[in-house]
């Protein structure tokens, strides 16, 4: 058996004495593992790193083994970021987030593009860390637990919105949080209309998506948020104390 696709590394580990195992997000096949053979070498190494496109082909005598990935780099995402710790650190986040949540082989294209999406932007877009947010609902979405942002669960009205219940995942105005307010989760504007996001709108949107994640995708496997994604937030928590 064998196709051929283009991936994005989320995680390798190494096998064997110069071989690795490389989780990889595919377009076409969802979340991936195969066998790099000399993936732990030192030619294999650079390109076999998280964040990294690549272009693979995977084969195997029958679908249900491991089998082998031949990969050619395409965008060495992860190097290009090297010497940039706040995309690099977001970058470590999204890889991680995707390889604890996504169950193997089903297919998630928009997720693919999603990511690539992020990725480019951190290289060009002073943005990106909106489109980082953006990327985690995007993931809770196509889990099946899509936030509904689009009016108030309250009063019907399309305006007004600045929270989100953390039970329901759905918009709530001011007017209809009434004294309910403290126990709601803010909902920053950049999520739903075109405005910059503030460094504390940042993280009102990772807390927001956070809350989701590890209570709906993560808490029914008994896994945590992984560690780099707190080291995501503190980054940007001291970026907006030190900008205050």
């Amino acid at each position: 058996m064998e196709w051929i696709d283009e991936g994005i590394a989320l995680a390798v580990r190494p096998h064997g004495e110069s071989d690795a195992v490389l989780s990889a997000l595919t377009f076409e096949h969802g979340r991936h593992l195969g066998l790099v053979k000399g993936g732990s070498g030192r030619r294999a190494r650079p390109f076999l790193q998280p964040g990294n496109r690549l272009g693979l082909t995977w084969k195997a005598r029958l679908p249900e083994h491991l089998g082998h990935f031949a990969v050619e780099p395409m965008q060495l995402f992860g190097s290009r970021l090297l010497d940039a710790r706040l995309p690099l650190a977001a970058l470590a986040s999204a890889c991680a987030l995707l390889e604890v949540a996504l169950a193997e082989r089903e297919p998630h294209p928009r997720l693919y593009a999603g990511l690539l999406k992020l990725l480019e932007g951190m290289l060009t877009d002073p943005r990106w860390a909106e489109t980082y947010v953006r990327f985690e609902l995007l993931l809770l979405q196509e889990l099946g637990f899509a936030l509904d942002l689009a009016a108030c669960a309250v009063t019907g009205a399309s305006d007004g919105l600045a929270y989100v219940s953390p039970r329901t995942g759905r918009a709530v105005s001011r007017a209809g949080a009434g004294d309910l307010a403290g126990r709601l989760l803010p909902l920053p504007s950049f999520l739903i209309a075109d405005v910059p996001a503030t460094g504390a709108d940042l993280l009102a949107g990772l807390r927001l998506s956070g809350h989701f994640l590890a209570g709906q995708a993560l808490a029914p496997a008994d896994r945590p948020l992984p560690v780099v994604r707190e080291r995501l937030l503190t980054l940007l928590r001291q970026e907006d104390e030190n900008s205050a």
